[in-house]
């Protein structure tokens, strides 16, 4: 079982709950198939008692851990773990502000990501997606329709699934999804895969294009619709617990009042605010990877401290500690440089955050020029954190080898596995040569819901 603390702790400090107003204090009912009714998120009074989530935070961490490497060998959708979610209430966590209800703010959001991800990296992406997602009519409609669909969202811990990558240019082959007018709105037709959420999600958010117009729009819509079909995939390398899959849809009505608003084609014609989405999306998976790293580390240091005492050194540079774990000078200095690597990027990340937590809270205020600088933080920390995921599993997997059998059942290929697919899916390269650009001609980065 992981540790109750991790070796490298959050930067960010403990979550003050959202506030709800239907806590009846009810058993949650079991969750055998996909539930229909969600327990409400726990009563708080004051927005003094911080130490509240982060305990909450942690013991649902932690009640993942113990079982993370049968759910992940069994490779099952997790109703099971949103439900575990549910009854602590952090689905609903992420909330902006606004009429009748607290919000927390998204670098408290992004502590409870990684400590998630610490204990299975699976669930730590359908929280992050789902956290970004919550999004979505925030950076694409009304402030007033924002309200109203997060209200409802909200007290009934919707998850929120999909994603609203639109691309650069239209392929040959046509859109991957398309809207065709209807009387009431449109019809969705289509095929797209996507990384999470496709067998769990309790709604999604989709880029479409309008048959006819070439209007690119984002929407919501309800995947329980008969017309909705998903294909889960089961053999992923990694983050198999994530609900990846491919959903395909045939003829799904789509009323006006779920087009949360249009993509302009050009990008001069791109609210900053708006392009946050693909920002925050990349930031939240980037906070996924390193909470993964953490947690093996963490799971590592058990391990090592639990095997048995190695053999003390007698020269002058191989003098050992047989009085504490890992008497290895050369083992100790291992650890020494994955912890000082972990730090690293947690740093990095940390800065990251705080500049996107500034461009949330200016909203339809944020400039271009300030969009630009959060978009070359966010850069660096995926490029940092990345090899950092990376080379802090992979080490971990060798470290590991020598401590007994007692590491076997652990599974720790596990967290090279999961760093490797949530790595996959963005180049060092390409987000080193946009800081490059930046930082030694001014180039903006492009203003695109593109991620």
């Amino acid at each position: 079982m992981r540790a109750p603390m991790r070796s490298v702790p959050s930067a960010v400090g403990p979550v003050c709950p959202p506030a709800s107003d239907a806590a009846d204090g009810r058993e949650p009912a079991a969750v055998p198939e996909k539930p229909s009714a969600r327990p409400s998120s726990p009563q708080v009074k004051s927005c003094t008692d911080e130490e509240i989530w982060l305990r909450v935070t942690r013991e649902v961490a932690d009640d993942l851990a113990v079982d993370a490497l049968d759910r992940d060998r069994a490779g099952k959708p997790p109703f099971d773990e949103l439900a575990r979610l549910r009854e602590a209430g952090l689905p609903a966590l992420l909330t902006p502000p606004g009429p009748a209800r607290r919000g927390t703010d998204w670098r408290t959001a992004c502590a409870v990501v990684r400590e998630i991800a610490a204990a299975d990296g699976s669930i730590g992406e359908l929280l992050a997606r789902h956290y970004v997602l919550a999004w979505s009519a925030r950076f694409f409609s009304t402030p007033e329709r924002a309200d109203g669909l997060e209200l409802r969202a909200s007290a009934e811990q919707w998850l929120w699934g999909g994603g609203i990558d639109l691309p650069d240019a239209e392929p040959a082959t046509g859109p991957a999804l398309s809207l065709t007018p209807d009387k009431d709105g449109y019809l969705l037709s289509g095929c797209q895969s996507f990384a999470a959420g496709v067998t769990v999600a309790d709604r999604l958010v989709l880029g479409a294009v309008c048959a006819g117009t070439g209007e690119s729009l984002v929407v919501w819509v309800d995947p329980a619709h008969p017309g909705v079909a998903a294909e889960p995939e089961n053999d992923r390398l990694g983050q198999r617990l994530a609900a990846a899959g491919r959903i395909r849809f045939d003829g799904v009505p789509v009323p006006a009042d779920q087009v949360l608003g249009a993509v302009p084609h050009d990008e001069h014609a791109f609210a900053p605010f708006a392009t946050l989405a693909p920002l925050a999306l990349r930031l939240a998976l980037v906070h996924v990877g390193l909470g993964v790293a953490e947690g093996a580390l963490a799971e590592a240091r058990d391990i090592t401290r639990a095997a048995p005492r190695g053999r003390a050194g007698t020269g002058r540079d191989e003098g050992g500690y047989p009085d504490r774990p890992g008497a290895d000078p050369y083992l100790l200095l291992a650890y020494g440089e994955l912890a000082t690597e972990a730090h690293t990027a947690a740093a990095v990340v940390e800065s990251a955050s705080e500049a996107l937590a500034r461009g949330l809270l200016a909203g339809p205020g944020l400039g271009v020029d300030q969009r630009a600088d959060i978009a070359v933080l966010v850069a660096a920390a995926e490029a940092v954190t990345s090899r950092s995921a990376v080379r802090l599993t992979t080490r971990v997997l060798e470290l590991t080898q020598g401590a007994g059998p007692v590491a076997d059942p652990l599974g720790f290929d596990r967290f090279w596995r999961n760093a490797r697919v949530l790595t996959a899916q963005a180049s060092p390269t390409h987000r080193l040569r946009d800081i490059g650009d930046h930082y030694l001609n001014g180039t903006h980065p492009p203003l695109t819901l593109h991620a």
